[in-house]
Formats: structure tokens, C-alpha cells, sequence
């Protein structure tokens, strides 16, 4: 791999080891401001919501300003909003900070993952995604087997190292990864091209909808989970060691079963991969035992490895050169879009009706999700395989 991506690589790590914040912002409203399990997922949700509109926002930025200098910038942005965070205590100061995080942190991402193409040739693309999986899910699995020291810092603390580290990730990509400004087309006709191309693009936006879906569930991890582990009677240092098994599992399984899962067709990949999430949750009304909760994690976790490096991979070899950040952006509206949905949903069943029908619409999700991407995920990695980037019209692409 080209050294840049190794900075880029190293930044992703230690910013994730000190992620605290997002994973325990539900906590943080049930356990520390006492507020009830319903307004904890519109918090949560409320870090979407600022992610719907970073998605296409940061896809526009990069793709005009340079992917480097819009990944430096957003993260920059996000340290500064996660210490106000900190500070607000009232329900509306609660909710305007939380968007402004999601704004701001999600805006990296469409940057981040074109920077990822920028610095590694196609034939390693894949690989890439793969390894930049791995280190978002070591520093997690770290950073959730340290959110213990909460009962000694306080959450404000927490808060103040997460902002710390997104800042010297910045410092660490301005140092040490090549940027450039995109050079467009030369084509007069493609130089005026947005939104409009992606949006036209069929075959993607139904990848974008079925990846919602998925992710829609996976994001039970962050809002369902802790919520109703809370109802369960564990505490912040149980749940952070029950979701670090999620980054132990992939730390440990993430490189030779990307080699497996590259001897299959990307879509059976994906199918599989989906059915795995919701059957890892489907297992939770089976007891509520610590124990099962890790299984849970464990059984979701394989499929969550499965899905993300195949479809970003699938994103980045499909995107034109000209338009990259902009299709990242829009497959980054499954990821927001869903950080709006699944808080809130999770948060409103587990209030209305308990637990176990969350778990068991995971699974009819998944499995829903699984047979739409059979169908889906053949016709773009077929793409993928016969056209180069750039040279077909997405807008004819079914």
C-alpha cells in the first residue's frame, strides 16, 4: 500500500480508540441526565439528521475543494462541536449539539473514502477498505474497553479526549497524505454534472435503499442495545465490554475472512452478510444474560464484516473520477439516513411495545434486505468488472 494510505490508516485508528462519545451517547442521557429512553433516541437521532444533509454536503465539498482539505476541515469542525456537546444540558441544546456532530463528523466521510481511492490503485481498492475496516474496529473494540473509566473521569472528560484525538487525526492526514484538487473532466457536458447523474443512476440508488435497510438494523448497536441493556440493569462498563466484542471480532477475523469472502460472487457476499446482522439480533430474545448479548454481538459483527469493505469497495470502482465524492455522498445517505431511523425506531418500539419485537423486525429486515441484494449487487459488480469508471452514463445502467 502506498504510504499515504498508511497515514490515513493510522489517523482512522487513533481517532476511533478515543470514539467515546457516539457509542455512549444514549447512555449518557439515560444515566447521567436521567432523561427517559424515548428523548435518548431522539438525541441519537439528532446526530442523523446533521449526517443527512453532511453526506451530499461533503460529497459537494470534495469534489469542489479537494478531498484532503475537506477531511481536515470536517474533522477540525467535529472536535470543536463534540467539547460544546459536553456542555449542554438542556433538551434543545442537547439536540442542537448532537446535530451539529453529526454534521460535521459525517462530513468526512465521502472525503475520507475518496481519499481512499485517491491514493490506492484500483486493483488494491478493495484490500484497502478492507484494512481501513479493521482499524475503525481495533480502535473501537479499544475505545469500548475503556469507556470503564467514565466511573472515574465523568462523561465530560470523555467527551473532551474524543475531540482531542479527531484533531490530531487531522494533524496526522495535513502531515502525511498526498492532496490534491480533483482535475474534473475534460468533457464541457460532464463538468456542469451533479447530483442529478447519481440520482439517475438505478441500479445505485436501489444499492443506496437496500443498504439502508441493512444498516438501519446494524445501527441497533447504538441505540436499541444500550437502551435495552439499561432496562436489563447493566451498567456503562458491562455494555462497553459486550460492544467491544464487536472490534475484538473483527480484529481478529476481519483479514482472513475477507479472504474468503472474496472466492464468492459481491452479491452473495452482501446477501449473506445481511441475513447474518438480523439473525445476530433475532438471538437476543432468547435470554438477558450478558452472555447472550456477546453472542448477539458476535453473530452480527460476521456480517457486518462481510458487507461494509464489499459495498464501499463496490462505490468507489463504479463512481466516475469527476463525480467520486458525490457518490460517496450519496451511499453515505444510507449510513445517515439510518442513524436517523434506527434511534428512533428502536427507541419508540422498545417504549411501546418492549424489546423483543425490535429484535425479531431486525430479522425480517435482514432477510428482506438479503433478497434484494442478490439481484442488485450482481448488476453492479458486473459493472464494476466490464466498464472503467467515467465511461458509461449511469442513467442507463438498470
Amino acid at each position: 500500500m502506498p504510504s499515504g494510505f498508511w497515514w490515513l490508516w493510522a489517523a482512522q485508528l487513533i481517532n476511533r480508540a478515543c470514539g467515546f462519545v457516539m457509542p455512549l451517547l444514549a447512555f449518557y442521557v439515560t444515566d447521567e441526565l436521567h432523561l427517559d429512553a424515548a428523548f435518548a433516541g431522539t438525541v441519537v437521532a439528532a446526530t442523523g439528521i446533521g449526517s443527512l444533509a453532511a453526506g451530499p454536503l461533503g460529497g459537494i465539498l470534495a469534489d469542489r475543494y479537494g478531498h484532503k482539505p475537506t477531511l481536515v476541515g470536517a474533522q477540525v469542525a467535529t472536535g470543536v462541536s463534540m467539547t460544546v456537546l459536553a456542555y449542554a444540558y438542556s433538551p434543545w441544546a442537547l439536540l442542537l449539539g448532537a446535530f451539529a456532530v453529526g454534521l460535521a463528523n459525517n462530513a468526512t466521510r465521502p472525503a475520507h473514502n475518496a481519499l481512499i481511492s485517491d491514493t490506492v490503485p484500483s486493483a488494491n481498492q478493495s484490500r484497502a477498505y478492507a484494512l481501513n475496516f479493521w482499524a475503525i474496529n481495533i480502535g473501537y473494540s479499544v475505545a469500548m474497553l475503556s469507556v470503564g473509566i467514565v466511573s472515574y473521569t465523568g462523561y465530560t472528560a470523555l467527551f473532551w479526549l474524543n475531540a482531542a484525538t479527531i484533531m490530531i487525526s487531522a494533524i496526522l492526514i495535513g502531515i502525511g497524505v498526498p492532496g490534491r484538487r480533483p482535475t474534473g473532466s475534460q468533457n464541457p457536458s460532464e463538468k456542469s454534472e451533479g447530483f442529478s447523474v447519481v440520482l439517475r443512476d438505478r441500479s445505485f440508488i436501489a444499492f443506496v435503499v437496500a443498504e439502508f435497510l441493512v444498516l438501519t438494523i446494524l445501527f441497533q448497536n447504538e441505540s436499541g442495545l444500550p437502551i435495552a441493556m439499561v432496562q436489563d440493569g447493566f451498567s456503562p462498563n458491562t455494555f462497553g465490554q459486550v460492544a467491544a466484542l464487536n472490534g475484538i471480532v473483527i480484529a481478529v477475523l476481519q483479514l482472513p475472512l475477507t479472504r474468503i469472502y472474496t472466492r464468492f460472487p459481491e452479491s452473495w457476499v452482501l446477501a449473506g452478510s445481511s441475513a447474518l446482522i438480523g439473525i445476530g439480533y433475532s438471538i437476543l430474545p432468547l435470554g438477558d444474560s450478558a452472555w447472550i448479548y456477546g453472542l448477539s454481538v458476535i453473530v452480527w459483527t460476521l456480517g457486518e464484516i462481510g458487507n461494509t469493505p464489499t459495498s464501499f469497495a463496490i462505490v468507489a470502482r463504479i463512481s466516475p473520477e469527476h463525480l467520486r465524492g458525490r457518490y460517496q455522498g450519496a451511499y453515505q445517505l444510507a449510513w445517515t439516513g439510518s442513524l436517523v431511523v434506527a434511534p428512533l425506531l428502536g427507541g419508540w418500539v422498545i417504549h411501546s411495545w418492549g424489546v423483543d419485537p425490535l429484535w425479531i423486525g431486525c430479522l425480517t429486515v435482514g432477510l428482506v434486505a438479503a433478497g434484494a441484494q442478490l439481484g442488485i449487487g450482481t448488476r453492479l459488480s458486473r459493472r464494476a468488472e466490464n466498464e472503467s469508471p467515467g465511461q458509461s452514463d449511469p442513467a442507463e445502467v438498470s
